[in-house]
């Protein structure tokens, strides 16, 4: 049931009905901790309905990018904000977008008030969920659009009685729908891009110009990245009206994610790998490649060495990265491999190690790929395995960000990346049971692959017995042939 009315929060007893998800008691950093105005959800004139959905969402108070972005937002304000990953940047423009919508019953069927772009079908499907956690008592409809999905059940969904007041989408496949006349953003008030830095990069800025065309000239433009090219300023010239400029990136990388980096050749990444998975204490983690084939091959090492293992990357069908990122998230693995198709934006918050098989090649990259462990002022480890080829990219990546990468010890203090006390009996006893769950599945991984093995070793000696005869058959036969020709001969000569 929808709730509507606005709500200053002075009221309490709506929150006594309430059922939000346990307190999260691990320590945060600064990133997510350090406000400045020291503003509430409550004080900020949301509606009740979106307030519920926040609290009952596990939100207590505003991070920083929060706090400085929804206020402005909520004056219909143009915003290009920059903040780290993994500090609430998603909450941060979808509850001004929901605070803004304009929710009329008596209308025949909603139009799209909203329009959210992001660059990766995941994030997209992420987002979108973020979404309808935090309008379900608002009634709000919330549609996620994205390539390698059926246009048929798209365009169903948009000309459905319920319509569409928030569409989340990539940029192809909305482009694609304003195009066909199937999806009208003539009156979507609001435009954001999540990313931006990717959005307005080659590979995605001609179709946000196309996109643009579709929405009303009068429209809020609401940017949000952790890095802004030149390209960004091309379009905040361009399209967007004095917008309220947020920088909180007084260093770039999370103040909660301790870097290394191993000196190995390159025959010696998998080893280095298996003794990384021995020593430390991985809830989950990721693993990065820069190729689609090595992400394969080192999922099947994985699998081989007894881990439990995933892998995704971008020429899978997208039916199987649904699946596969879905399933990660719920804790069903505890490893996943992957090209930079997940560098951006996703939220896993049991990730807690993020190791870079490969190392890469710029910054940038680097920068993204890190931020998938240290989730909301939580702890993290970066470890990047670093071959003679990479100590220029190494060196560069250092400087360019102000930050070091400092050799692995021998042993890996906990405390950098496990939270250490802080935590309840429960939330302890449940930490344990994850933890025993997953190293059970580890253990039958190993039993099966043990037995895989066993199998494939003694169909290789059954193949190379019968290879041993049909050579000893084929030798014989060669001799008998020998045999007859030496005879043919000596009979002539006589």
């Amino acid at each position: 049931m929808a709730v509507n009315n606005s709500s200053t929060g002075k009221d309490d007893d709506w929150k006594s009905q309430l059922r939000p998800p346990p307190r999260d008691l691990r320590p945060q950093t600064s990133d997510v901790t350090g406000t400045t105005l020291g503003l509430e959800f409550e004080d900020m004139g949301l509606p009740r309905g979106l307030l519920m959905g926040i609290f009952e969402a596990g939100f207590e108070r505003p991070s920083p990018i929060q706090e400085s972005a929804i206020p402005y937002g909520l004056q219909h304000r143009d915003i290009l904000a920059r903040a780290k990953n993994g500090t609430g940047k998603t909450a941060a423009f979808v509850i001004p977008v929901l605070a803004q919508l304009k929710l009329d019953n008596t209308a025949s069927r909603p139009s799209i008030s909203a329009l959210i772009l992001v660059p990766t079908r995941e994030l997209a499907l992420q987002t979108a969920q973020v979404t309808k956690t935090l309008s379900k008592h608002m009634g709000v409809e919330v549609m996620v659009t994205t390539g390698g999905t059926t246009l048929k059940d798209d365009i169903i969904r948009l000309q459905s009685p319920a319509g569409v007041h928030v569409l989340v989408g990539t940029p192809g496949r909305v482009l694609d729908l304003a195009g066909k006349g199937v999806c009208d953003l003539s009156s979507c008030g609001v435009f954001v891009m999540d990313e931006a830095d990717k959005l307005l990069s080659v590979e995605f800025g001609t179709v946000v110009e196309g996109l643009l065309a579709y929405l009303p000239p009068q429209r809020q433009v609401m940017c949000f990245s952790a890095t802004f090219p030149v390209g960004v300023k091309e379009f905040k010239d361009k399209h967007m009206s004095s917008p309220y400029e947020i920088n909180l990136m007084d260093e770039l990388t999370l103040k909660g994610v301790t870097q290394y980096y191993a000196y190995v050749e390159e025959r010696q990444k998998v080893h280095c790998l298996n003794t990384l998975f021995s020593k430390l204490q991985i809830n989950q983690s990721i693993i990065f490649c820069n190729s689609t084939n090595r992400v394969e091959l080192l999922a099947k090492k994985i699998t081989e060495l007894g881990y439990s293992c995933f892998y995704s990357h971008a020429k899978m069908l997208q039916s199987h990265r649904n699946r596969v990122f879905h399933d990660f998230r719920s804790g069903t693995c505890r490893n996943l491999v992957c090209s930079d198709l997940l560098t951006r934006g996703i939220d896993i918050q049991a990730v807690n190690v993020v190791i870079n098989f490969d190392f890469p090649k710029n910054s940038e990259t680097y920068l993204h790929r890190i931020g998938r462990s240290g989730r909301f002022g939580h702890l993290g480890l970066a470890i990047n395995l670093v071959t003679y080829e990479d100590r220029f990219n190494l060196d560069r990546i250092e400087r360019e960000l102000g930050t070091e990468i400092t050799p692995i010890p021998r042993e890996v203090e906990r405390g950098l990346y496990v939270a250490v006390g802080g935590e309840t009996e429960e939330e302890r006893e449940a930490s344990f049971l994850l933890q025993q769950q997953l190293t059970a599945k580890d253990r039958a991984q190993q039993v099966q692959v043990q037995g895989q093995r066993q199998r494939d070793q003694l169909q290789q000696q059954l193949a190379l017995q019968a290879q041993a005869r049909e050579q000893a058959q084929r030798e014989a036969h060669i001799r008998v042939l020998q045999l007859q020709q030496q005879g043919m001969a000596m009979g002539g000569r006589r």
